[in-house]
């Protein structure tokens, strides 16, 4: 059943009168309802907000209407836009709808067709929305955007790459060397509209300050020595798509400067060039610094933190991730290759400080040492052997990964005592995920 409550409003009008009636009769009628005299306000307000239906006045001082729309489609808004004028023509409508309006209306309407424009504008953003989940749900069913993860922190990381994939809004990715930011970064682009346009990564610390400039934002030919021809920028090259900037928080301040004005106004210049172009390239940062203590000790600027911080996704390092090893090595084993349950209970209880690039990175030594094609506790490195727990091993015989998972869920059960919701806490797996190990395994235990 339609509920107004459910619906975030937006009036943009430059007639105070028509404005503040048509913000009375639906704030009366229970809709979330915000309101701008011009599309400058209006920008801000979005920028702020989500919004499901936006109403556009299409003659206004300034910004019109059909700016104003192509504006936020530009930058990537989902909203439902009914456009309202005086001055109605075929030509301007057949306009409005080759932009994305919902629909065209002349003033003076009645508010009652009004409302039931808007109750169909909602019903379409709703419909777009759940298209968009559904996608993004087969998405993950499929590939799981190429990352691996059972534990609880990993399912609350793919929850966050739904929600925050589809929007337009800076996100900021933390956590720590080897953690996995770019591939978050990747999963964050293949789950949003932008998914068929470019994917273009740049790493801060790679370059000097002028080369980080010129790959930035391009140069023209003979802007400073050695450029012989002109050349595109990253924006550019991701125009539509997604950029990734990645150690955000090595960029030098005036770099900081230009970047922030590039997010503000959507337009950038080469160096070495006056004319303006304009862009719609989405900006995903990351860094393993601590940025909002970088902006008290002002080392970096506290706009441009909030610009590309709209959201943040806290990556969890390894020793964190519960269960995930196990994944993780048979992953990047291959399926050829074993492990024994010795080197295996080493690797999950290292505390791996250089987490999934430094667990690949022992692997393929150790494929390198060893003898067959079982990893052992001696084809590992010595960090990780000197931590391994010692104990007696020789009842443990399963020497697959797949005989391994069935004897530690077993261990865990057992030490729970049956109770499958401790175990399934335990293991860092979900109550579902449990029983079909259970059955997969066709585990039977009498505990006391």
């Amino acid at each position: 059943m339609f509920d107004p409550a459910h619906i975030d409003l937006l009036i943009v009008d430059d007639d105070d009168e028509f404005r503040a009636s048509v913000v009375r009769r639906f704030v009366r009628r229970g809709f979330q309802v915000q309101e701008a005299a011009s599309g400058e306000v209006a920008i801000e307000l979005i920028e702020r907000r989500e919004f499901q239906v936006a109403i556009f006045d299409m003659v206004m001082p300034g910004m019109t209407g059909i700016e104003l729309l192509e504006k936020v489609r530009a930058e990537g808004a989902d909203f439902q836009v009914i456009l309202l004028t005086g001055q109605g023509s075929i030509e301007t409508a057949v306009q409005a709808i080759k932009l994305g309006a919902y629909d065209y209306l002349t003033k003076p309407t009645p508010l009652a067709e009004l409302e039931l424009l808007i109750e169909k504008a909602y019903e379409r953003h709703q419909l777009g929305k759940e298209n968009r989940q559904l996608k993004a749900a087969m998405n993950r069913g499929k590939t799981q955007w190429k990352m691996i993860g059972e534990s609880a922190a990993m399912q609350d990381i793919f929850r966050l790459i739904e929600r925050a994939g589809p929007s337009d809004k800076g996100i900021l990715i933390l956590g720590e060397s080897g953690t996995g930011k770019e591939l978050v970064a990747r999963a964050l682009h293949d789950n949003s509209p932008r998914a068929d346009k470019p994917f273009v990564a740049v790493n801060c610390t790679a370059l000097t300050e002028t080369l980080l400039e010129s790959e930035l934002f391009g140069h023209e030919k003979g802007s400073f020595t050695g450029a012989t021809t002109a050349k595109q920028g990253l924006f550019e090259i991701a125009d539509g798509g997604t950029l990734f900037i990645d150690e955000m928080g090595e960029m030098p301040p005036s770099m900081q400067a230009k970047l922030l004005r590039v997010l503000e106004d959507g337009s950038m210049r080469r160096v070495g060039s006056l004319k303006e172009r304009r862009i719609n390239t989405r900006v995903i940062s990351a860094t393993n610094r601590d940025l909002a203590r970088e902006v008290e000790e002002r080392r970096f600027r506290e706009d441009l933190y909030y610009r590309i911080n709209v959201m943040s996704i806290d990556l969890p390092p390894l020793r964190d991730r519960t269960g995930d090893v196990p994944l993780l090595v048979s992953q990047f084993l291959g399926g050829d290759w074993k492990i024994d349950v010795s080197a295996m209970t080493a690797m999950e209880s290292y505390r791996w400080p250089g987490n999934v690039r430094q667990l690949i990175n022992v692997l393929e030594r150790a494929k390198i040492l060893a003898d067959s094609q079982t990893i052992t506790l001696e084809d590992l490195p010595q960090e990780l052997t000197s931590e391994a727990p010692v104990g007696n091993t020789r009842h443990h015989t399963p020497d697959t990964l797949a005989a391994l998972e069935c004897a530690k869920v077993i261990e865990v059960l057992r030490r729970e005592h049956g109770n499958k919701t401790r175990a399934a806490k335990a293991l860092g797996i979900t109550r579902r995920s449990l029983y079909r190990l259970i059955e997969k395994y066709d585990i039977r235990l009498n505990v006391s």
